[in-house]
């Protein structure tokens, strides 16, 4: 019975080819989510430099925000257009 049974299973669509298939498809989740886990992880650090470093904050609010200080003296040299 098993000498039968055995190849049935190991050949039909949901056997050995699937199988593979879904190994294939775990291993690409498994490294998703070590390349997210990394991304967790910097972004953690991150948020601790931005709670505990003011610096990081006003790099932060120069950088991306274009602010600057009340005492800053700001020169744009280009044409009006470029405004």
């Amino acid at each position: 019975m098993a000498l039968v049974a055995v190849p049935v299973m190991i050949l039909r669509p949901e056997g050995l080819a699937r199988m593979r298939g879904l190994e294939r498809e775990l291993a690409s989740v498994q490294h998703e989510n070590a390349q997210l886990k990394r991304d967790i992880g910097e972004l953690r650090v991150d948020v601790q430099r931005l709670r505990d470093d003011p610096t990081a904050v006003e790099r932060i609010a120069r950088d991306q925000l274009g602010l600057v200080r009340k005492s800053e003296v700001v020169f744009h040299f280009g044409s009006p257009r470029s405004w």
